[in-house]
């Protein structure tokens, strides 16, 4: 199937996914910490709070492609019959925007704006 023809849901899904491999794939190569601390840490990046605070960085600073706007924008506004458990709505919303867009430029093989992204995150994140 075409990335481009795929649903916003289905990208983040894949985003979501990718998403948590990149980051636990990060953690285990900079630490030798235990597991569980790496768990603890690694909400500091997979949490809805934290994925709606990249992308609101991403917009207020311009970071993103009208194109990547529009994947995001399509993420966020999908219908979604999950409740969100930790969070409110709107975050959750834009968490699922994020991972869609991840999701898009992951299976777009776009491995040099991944890296972009990422590189921002970290430095968000403060690590």
């Amino acid at each position: 199937m075409d990335v481009k023809e795929m649903s916003s849901l289905s990208l983040a899904f894949v985003g979501d996914a990718h998403f948590g491999l990149t980051v636990k794939e990060y953690l285990v190569n900079k630490s030798d910490a235990k597991p569980q601390q790496l768990q603890k840490i690694s909400t500091h990046y997979v949490s809805a709070k934290a994925q709606a605070s990249f992308i609101s960085y991403f917009i207020e600073n311009e970071i993103l492609t009208e194109k990547e706007m529009d994947i995001y924008k399509r993420g966020r506004n999908a219908k979604t019959n999950n409740v969100p458990k930790n969070t409110d709505v709107q975050t959750y919303h834009m968490s699922t925007g994020f991972e869609a867009l991840w999701g898009y430029l992951y299976l777009s093989k776009n491995e040099e704006r991944l890296g972009q992204l990422w590189d921002i995150i970290k430095t968000i994140v403060g690590e």
